[in-house]
């Protein structure tokens, strides 16, 4: 059984480690409220450029561009948003996991965005072709823009002939669901031919609407998923470090238990003792 001494070392440790985690459940509680946000801003603008996507693929047949281009597929490439940081408990881990299973499927060349699923990838011999790192709590839609050029730069190339974005979509603060989308070559949505068919008047032209709105798509999307990773970052931090908090809380009553214990065996033995002395004096 440990010492006294030791006990109370470890429980002031605990306590130490548990203010930390407390802090950081608070920070994170906060960052998440304004992700949250973003997020919220952010889901009807991607919505509505999908929705005029739709009705001008449906309706114009004949449209063509190179992001529509269906090729055979000879070379794939995953877009993987992770975080930066670990301690947001199993966030990372998930998504990883998922990817990992799309690449042993169908393998595959890798963009990494965020330096969790970089270095893991990296430490296991996986073509990295592009990395973005390091982009902070606010992203701004320059950001997406230049991950959506490089992405549009490389499927024109001919380097990649299917684009999957891979991210988290944010459900609730306990709630995260990790998430793959196809990106490239872009694809009317599943209901696009639902309803009545109108016959729409464009200006300009079709094709340059296309030129124009599908670039636009890509980076739209992109951008919309790293707000979702952000904001899902933050409640899996925040739900991992308030864990971490009632574990500590935990831990510490079973120390200080074992602490009373200890003192009280002390205790005894003591009064065993002068006792045992005193009897051997009369």
């Amino acid at each position: 059984m440990a010492s006294a001494r030791d006990l109370r070392r470890r429980i002031k440790s605990i306590k130490s480690t548990q203010q930390i985690t407390k802090a950081m459940k608070m920070v994170a509680a906060a960052k998440l409220r304004k992700a949250q946000e973003r997020v919220i801003a952010a889901r009807p603008f991607a919505g509505k450029i999908q929705e005029v996507l739709s009705r001008l693929t449906s309706s114009n047949s004949g449209v063509n561009h190179p992001l529509l281009e269906v090729r055979e597929v000879k070379n794939i490439c995953y877009v993987l948003v992770t975080a930066d940081r670990g301690l947001c408990g199993g966030y990372n881990a998930n998504i990883i996991r998922m990817n990992a299973g799309m690449v042993h499927n169908r393998p595959g060349s890798l963009v990494t965005i965020g330096r969790k699923g970089r270095d893991f990838f990296r430490r296991r011999g996986f073509d990295i072709r592009s990395e973005f790192v390091g982009l902070g709590e606010d992203i701004s839609f320059g950001v997406a823009k230049e991950i959506g050029q490089t992405l549009v730069d490389y499927y024109v190339k001919g380097i990649f002939d299917e684009v999957y974005l891979i991210f988290t979509e944010f459900k609730s603060a306990l709630t995260q669901t990790p998430t793959a989308m196809k990106l490239l070559p872009v694809e009317p949505p599943a209901d696009s031919g639902k309803g009545p068919q109108i016959d729409y008047i464009y200006e300009p032209d079709p094709e340059g609407l296309l030129a124009e709105l599908l670039p636009m798509y890509i980076e739209t999307s992109i951008y919309r998923a790293i707000l979702e990773s952000k904001a899902s970052e933050q409640g899996a931090r925040m739900t991992a470090m308030g864990s971490a908090t009632e574990n500590a809380s935990e831990m510490i009553d079973k120390l200080t238990l074992s602490l009373n214990r200890a003192r009280q065996a002390a205790i005894t033995k003591e009064i065993s003792e002068i006792v045992g002395g005193a009897s051997a004096l009369e």
